[in-house]
Parts: C-alpha cells; sequence; structure tokens
C-alpha cells in the first residue's frame, strides 16, 4: 500500500496509488466491494464517492481500523470494517461481491511510523509486524540460521549479496543483539557498494526480503487471489495493485492461467488442453502511474495495476509453485521456527 496519510496534522487522507485508473478500469462502479488492504481507507473512500453502495474494509493492522473509527461512521451502513486478513476474504461478506481490491506491500502509514520498524528512514525497533503480532523481525534477524537469512535474502528480496549479508548479520548478532531498523540498515550497507546518484538505499532489498518472510506475504497473496475467486460474483471485478516485480509476476501469471491464457514455456512441450477462462483479462497489460501522479506522490513510481473480471466458471485450486511465488526451501522453512 502506499496511501499517504498525516494523521497528526489531521489532514485528509492522499490519493491512494492508482486510485484514478483503478476507478476508470472497474467503471461503472456499483454493488459490494471488499477493500482487502484498508489502510487509510483510501480505496474505499474512492470506492464509495464512485457508486459502490457498500464496501467491506478488511484489514490485519489494528491500527488502520482504529484510525478509521473516527470517521467511518459517516458512512453509515455503507461501510463495515473487519479486522482480518484478505487471504479469507471469502468469509466476511455472507454473499457474492461484485469487486475486490487489493493494494499490495506495507502503506505509507506503517512506514513513516519509526515505531513500527518497517523503514530505515528513521530509527525504531526492527519489527515489521502488519498485524503487531508474532514474530518481529528482530526475532528472525537473532535467532534464523545463517543459511535461513541467506535464502530469504535472495528469495525475497533478490539481493545478490545474501550470503555476506547474512553472514555478517550473524557475526554482528554474536556480539550483540540487532534490535533496531538503523543497526540492520547500517550492517547491510557495509557489505554491499555505495550507491550511485539515484539509486535506492544499500539495505532497500533485505528490509523487503525481511519484512515478506515476517508477514508470509506470498503465502497470503497466493491464500487471496484464490479467495477472491471464489468471493467474486459473475461479472465481478478483481482489482490488484503490486509495488515490486515478485509480486507483479504472481498476480500476472494467476491472471494468464485464469484466463486461459498462459503461454507455453517451451516450444516442443505438448499444447496445454484449453481450460474454461474463470476470469477475463480487463487489463491485457499492466498500469503505471502517470507523470501527474508521479509528481503527487513518488512512492507511485514502482506501483503496477491489473484487473480482471470473473466469469461464471467454477472456482479451481491455485497452486503456488504454477505461480512462481517465491518460496524458501524446505530447510530454511524449518529453520525459522
Amino acid at each position: 500500500m502506499a496511501e499517504t496519510r498525516d494523521q497528526e496534522a489531521g489532514r485528509a487522507p492522499h490519493v491512494p496509488v492508482l486510485l484514478r485508473p483503478l476507478l476508470a478500469a472497474v467503471a461503472p462502479v456499483g454493488g459490494l466491494w471488499l477493500d482487502g488492504t484498508f489502510g487509510a481507507g483510501g480505496y474505499a473512500r474512492g470506492l464509495l464517492a464512485a457508486g459502490a453502495e457498500r464496501v467491506i474494509g478488511v484489514d490485519r493492522d489494528p491500527l488502520a481500523l482504529d484510525l478509521a473509527a473516527s470517521w467511518a461512521g459517516e458512512y453509515g451502513a455503507r461501510l463495515r470494517l473487519v479486522a482480518g486478513n484478505f487471504s479469507d476474504m471469502d468469509t466476511y461478506a455472507g454473499e457474492l461481491l461484485d469487486g475486490v481490491v487489493l493494494d499490495l506491500g506495507v502503506s505509507s502509514m506503517q512506514i513513516d511510523l519509526a515505531e513500527r520498524g518497517f523503514s530505515f528512514q528513521k530509527d525504531g525497533p526492527l519489527d515489521m509486524r502488519m498485524s503487531q503480532s508474532g514474530p518481529s523481525a528482530a526475532d528472525l534477524v537473532n535467532a534464523a540460521s545463517e543459511e535461513t537469512l541467506a535464502n530469504i535474502l535472495y528469495h525475497f528480496g533478490e539481493e545478490r549479496a545474501s550470503r555476506r549479508i547474512a553472514r555478517a548479520i550473524v557475526e554482528a548478532r554474536a556480539a550483540a543483539p540487532i534490535t533496531t531498523t538503523l543497526a540492520l540498515a547500517e550492517i547491510v550497507a557495509k557489505n554491499l557498494p555505495r550507491p550511485k546518484p539515484g539509486q535506492s538505499h544499500p539495505a532497500t532489498r533485505s528490509f523487503q526480503a525481511l519484512r515478506i518472510a515476517v508477514n508470509e506475504e506470498f503465502a497470503q497473496l497466493v491464500q487471496g487471489l484464490a479467495a477472491a475467486e471464489r468471493a467474486l460474483k459473475p461479472g465481478g471485478l478483481l482489482a490488484v495493485v503490486t509495488f515490486h516485480s515478485l509480486e507483479d509476476r504472481v498476480v500476472k501469471r494467476f491472471f494468464q492461467q485464469a484466463a486461459g491464457e498462459e503461454p507455453n514455456a517451451n516450444r516442443y512441450a505438448p499444447v496445454k488442453a484449453e481450460s474454461t477462462a474463470r476470469f477475463d483479462l480487463v487489463t491485457r497489460k499492466a498500469i503505471g502511474p502517470d507523470d501527474a501522479e508521479l509528481a503527487e506522490n513518488p512512492r507511485a513510481r514502482s506501483a503496477k495495476l491489473r484487473v480482471a473480471r470473473r466469469t461464471a466458471a467454477p472456482a479451481k485450486a491455485v497452486d503456488a509453485a504454477s505461480l512462481n511465488a517465491p518460496d524458501l526451501p524446505q530447510a530454511s522453512r524449518k529453520g525459522r521456527r
């Protein structure tokens, strides 16, 4: 998520990332929608303003729902808030949905609060838990084996120096536990080349990887896409906003498979049997931010929007491996416990 909201100053939320093209792609908006990553409520507000009769706002972060309490009442029964995970969305409505919106990743609301430990822009506890429960990033960094840390950094952050960084983390924690964001960022930065002008901070990939591991984001994404397929009525729309290539690859493959448009990876392989499409693609290619949006919110630069429409075909189980969803080797998954 990449909404921006200055809660302390009392300002209204900025326009969420890709809201304008999203509403254009799903127009006309009506019926019952579910915002599976409620955050500061920008998408829910946008959907209600565009004509949605009702919106269910779902978030696993208690802070998001607490902050919404001050304004949600103005929508009355049109807006219902649910503490939960979008991977369970098909259990929340009690009826089929006209649309689902998912804005993946971490919200600006979470990034901007140093005490949540998602960012190295300010020093804070090494936390990264979206639900504010369960093992934190500090628990993982200080307890996981060197091999497990290396695999997390490589598979979830595409960090090519994963082994070097993991070794440095293990050496540093032997002297003292790593408990803050800046302490970890400094360890990572010391083991990578100094960034050139315009390049991201050296710790960006490592922080992404740890956040994904702490929150089990790819498992939740695959389960959430399957839940959306079950929850949508024929003609219902699924809109997904991603913020990095690993997320977008999973969503793209899911839509291709569900639409029966997945290309053969090998031209010598047998032609795949045709299957009844469970979705029709609304956006043939991912939609990114325009110049106006980038000027409003530079954090939108990597955002991509994909939209598909549910058909009447029965829902199918989703195979994470077939979507190329990143995962850890079996030994590393055991090593996290």
